[in-house]
């Protein structure tokens, strides 16, 4: 790491450590009001519109502890459940006290107040006492205003000895600073202890996920097979019925009158290769060829190449992932990419797809008007529910003005390494 890369880490820790003895103070009057608010319940219901409201202070300011660790390389994951919906004040405070997170949150905010000021106190005491040494020390013993004692000297008997607490004081601010990022971790890690979610609400909160996302599949499975039955319906079937009545037609004519015979059984060969052509984008739209012939890598830059715009693909995933998690990577990123194309107006996107482990991370890019919103029916509530079918996520960076940022995670194995992008076996 470059010297600058730690004195900017270290400056930025002792900053987060000032904010943290802040924060400390106000968990005090928090803890506070948390226990009042149980006390008043009984009072007239008083409790009942007071609690969720204190209540929302205190995981705001949790949240900001676990937003703070997590830039520190300490996540601390969110345990809340959704709320009740709808419901009125008794069943949101029924919600509330119900939670184990709402105790965890309590419980949390008296030792989360003494680790704050304890490690917030150090990390900025030490860097200042370094700077005492620089800068404070050798003014006061040069102007004559006092001698004590810094550091390893004590007492200081000439301004030779007041110099000296220079290069102490250098070492003690270097020391400070470098040790202001542990610090930090360190208060995260008491946090987390008390914060993060157990294994039984990780638990909860996971079945209740796959809950929803079981749900949202089957709606998206039984949107999906009427589209099917209803491109059939209107396309493909359409046509063979036609192709059908007009080959009946030849038939009859056939000796009656030849020409007629020829023009209809042409106008056959035409319906039934417009027919052709429909049932192939209809496979597409279910498994594209190209897809189970190349693979992920393969089909995606096969996709690129037939955009409007200039599309870069970035890949390092070669081998054939399980079938289901593939389909759903290729179909995600097509939908982000078909997004690019009809909103963004931008000139510009690429794909970048690596995969980390047995993780598969998708990024797709633009350099377009941004603004971006998954509320506004643009595909990307789509995509969320495709990915969430697999326990993946979707994470949208579009401010006003771009770029824009889908970035898609997936589980994934894959299922052999050896195979060659123009296989289509496993």
């Amino acid at each position: 790491m470059e010297t600058r890369d730690w004195v900017r880490d270290g400056l930025r820790a002792v900053g987060a450590g000032v904010l943290a003895i802040v924060l400390a103070v106000v968990n005090i009057p928090l803890f506070l009001l948390f226990v009042v608010t149980l006390v008043l319940t009984p009072v007239l219901g008083v409790g009942v519109v007071l609690l969720p409201l204190v209540t929302a202070l205190i995981r705001a300011r949790a949240q900001l502890t676990r937003r703070m660790g997590a830039s520190f390389g300490v996540p601390i994951r969110p345990p809340y459940r959704s709320p009740p919906s709808p419901g009125g004040p008794v069943a949101r405070y029924r919600w509330i006290v119900t939670d184990p997170a709402t105790w965890r949150d309590a419980a949390w905010l008296l030792p989360g107040a003494v680790a704050g000021l304890v490690f917030g106190v150090l990390s900025l005491v030490i860097p200042l006492y370094g700077i005492e040494g620089i800068v404070l020390l050798p003014l006061w013993i040069w102007l004559g205003t006092g001698l004590y004692g810094y550091g390893f000297i004590w007492p200081i008997q000439s301004v030779a000895d007041g110099l000296l607490s220079l290069p102490q004081g250098a070492l003690i601010l270097a020391i400070g600073i470098a040790v202001a990022p542990y610090l930090r971790r360190a208060d995260a890690r008491v946090a987390r202890f008390f914060l993060d979610p157990t294994s039984n609400a990780e638990l909860r909160t996971r079945v209740t996920r796959l809950a929803e996302t079981r749900a949202d599949t089957v709606d998206a499975q039984a949107a999906e097979l009427r589209r099917i039955e209803r491109d059939l319906h209107d396309g493909a079937q359409a046509r063979l019925v036609s192709l059908g009545m007009t080959i009946g037609l030849a038939e009859e004519m056939v000796l009656r009158d030849p020409d007629t015979a020829r023009r209809l059984l042409a106008e056959a060969r035409e319906v039934s290769s417009t027919a052709l052509v429909e049932l192939r984008h209809l496979v597409r739209g279910i498994h594209p060829p190209v897809l189970a012939e190349r693979g992920l890598d393969g089909a995606i830059r096969a996709l690129a190449l037939n955009l409007p715009i200039p599309v870069t693909v970035d890949s390092d995933v070669t081998g054939r992932l399980p079938t289901p998690v593939e389909s759903a990577a290729y179909f995600a990123v097509a939908e982000a990419l078909a997004n690019v194309t009809r909103h963004s107006g931008a000139t510009f996107a690429y794909v970048s797809i690596h995969r980390p482990g047995d993780l598969l991370r998708m990024e797709v890019g633009d350099d377009g008007h941004g603004g971006a919103d998954p509320a506004a029916g643009t595909g990307l509530r789509g995509i969320e529910r495709r990915l969430a079918a697999f326990d993946g996520t979707m994470a949208l960076s579009s401010p006003p003005g771009g770029p824009t940022i889908v970035t898609m995670e997936l589980p994934c194995a894959l299922s052999s390494p050896k195979t060659s992008l123009s296989s289509g076996t496993g």
